[in-house]
């Protein structure tokens, strides 16, 4: 693993929570994700599965967690089965897991190579009725190709047919809405990486640079402190701004214009998501200031609405109150517009068009019912935007925060928004650092 380990508590507490939920004499199995292929024999990297994480803390492929909490045999309770290591695997592969290692990751004390996972499954489907198996059921998932997940239910139900199959997503997506004190240390984490690297690209920024510049200031500050992004970057120069899910990353830094950083780390597969926008010159022009301004008073107040029993529409709606305000302010829309607006087709969506913010958690767009109102130990991004394609630029500010019973906590609170703030620091000199730790010591 690239993080630094992580105590087991934090699985074993996760199982614990799970096997309360089941029903009686049930069996919940969850498997890690398929290496995706990507062209001729290349396979992507590794991406941990969410849920075998959030149980485990293993990140090995062909991993299979089984529960059954009510098995006869207490040695059948939890199990975790891993891919049994092997010269050749040593050879071509690398380091596999051993058991010892498993169970020191995991705190699960019964491990078992895959090769044995028929026969203990056989014997727990003789003894045990409901079957809880998983899937992605993330809403906004686009399901094309078939699944690990997929491929194992179809063959249990084929072998086992009188059995009564249950979804356990629902019951996973419960518990990691709420996120536990250790979960939220991780997720401090990630916030303070994604610090590092925005400072590091604020003191690098100028015109004459490229968008991928920035990129790989990012890339360096998070790979050293064990990280890596949270997703795609989006790095924004001008009008690319506007585009929301911008990718291409890859056009001059040009006088005048503002550029907007969507980049954050994942730590432990933790997820960072910070939104900042900042001049390339070293200074706002008054009108970027002005708009600028806005959408930080809507990030404020915003911030302050995400309270226990809030619900995730209304948070919206509040939101869309706010920013039209922000908007007449600037005189991109009337009174006369709002005046005559639909509910379905508010004025200000032609501004701000996108969500307020999501859950953020394993995923960056984190599992949890948007029909739920928020409760404590829920963490929310909060990015409200203005995109101004006709002016050329478009601004978009992301905190990532806590909610608690009290005033929700701002995890990037550290992190430099004001305007004064940031031009300030584009203007320091950029520090000197060392590269490793062995070049520290020299």
């Amino acid at each position: 693993m690239r993080h630094q380990p992580i105590p087991p508590r934090l699985f074993i507490e996760n199982r614990a929570r799970l096997a309360k939920l089941l029903p009686r004499r049930s069996i919940a199995i969850v498997n890690a994700n398929d290496l995706a292929p990507t062209n001729a024999d290349g396979l992507s990297l590794m991406i941990p599965n969410s849920d075998l994480f959030y149980l485990t803390g293993v990140e090995q492929e062909e991993s299979v967690l089984v529960l059954a909490p009510d098995a006869a045999n207490p040695r059948l309770r939890a199990v975790l089965f891993v891919r049994e290591p092997n010269p050749h695997l040593a050879l071509w592969e690398g380091y596999k897991l051993s058991k010892e290692d498993a169970t020191r990751i995991s705190g699960v004390p019964e491990i078992k190579w895959l090769s044995e996972l028929p026969g203990h499954l056989r014997i727990l489907f003789c003894e045990l009725d409901h079957v809880h198996l998983n899937s992605n059921e993330h809403p906004r998932a686009t399901v094309e190709v078939q699944s690990r997940d997929a491929r194992f239910i179809e063959a249990l139900r084929s072998q086992y047919p009188l059995h009564d199959y249950r979804r356990l997503a629902p019951l996973l997506h419960k518990l990691r809405l709420v996120k536990s004190p250790a979960e939220v240390d991780l997720l401090r984490k990630a916030c303070s990486i994604t610090h590092e690297g925005f400072l590091r690209v604020l003191r690098t920024t100028r015109p004459g640079l490229n968008e991928a510049d920035l990129e790989a200031e990012f890339a360096h500050e998070f790979t050293r402190s064990h990280a890596r992004f949270a997703y795609n970057p989006i790095i924004a120069s001008g009008p690319n701004a506007c585009v929301l899910h911008y990718n291409q990353n890859d056009q001059p830094l040009r006088p005048g214009q503002l550029v907007l950083l969507d980049v954050a780390a994942s730590y432990a597969n933790y997820n960072a998501d910070l939104t900042r926008t900042i001049p390339v010159s070293g200074r706002f022009s008054p009108r970027q200031r002005d708009v600028y301004q806005s959408v930080l008073r809507v990030l404020r107040s915003m911030i302050n609405e995400a309270r226990p029993g809030v619900l995730h529409a209304d948070w919206q709606k509040k939101s869309l109150a706010v920013m039209t305000e922000e908007l007449l302010r600037l005189k991109l829309i009337t009174r006369e517009q709002v005046r005559k607006q639909k509910p379905d087709s508010p004025a200000a969506k032609k501004y701000f068009m996108h969500g307020l913010g999501h859950s953020l958690g394993l995923d960056v767009h984190d599992v949890g019912s948007l029909h739920q109102p928020f409760a404590p130990g829920w963490v929310l991004t909060v990015e409200p935007g203005i995109y101004l394609p006709e002016e050329g630029f478009g601004i978009r500010l992301e905190n990532d925060i806590l909610v608690t019973k009290g005033r929700p906590i701002d995890l990037m609170a550290n992190i430099p928004i004001e305007p004064d703030a940031i031009e300030d620091l584009m203007h320091q000199p950029a520090p000197r650092r060392p590269t490793s730790k062995r070049a520290a010591k020299r």
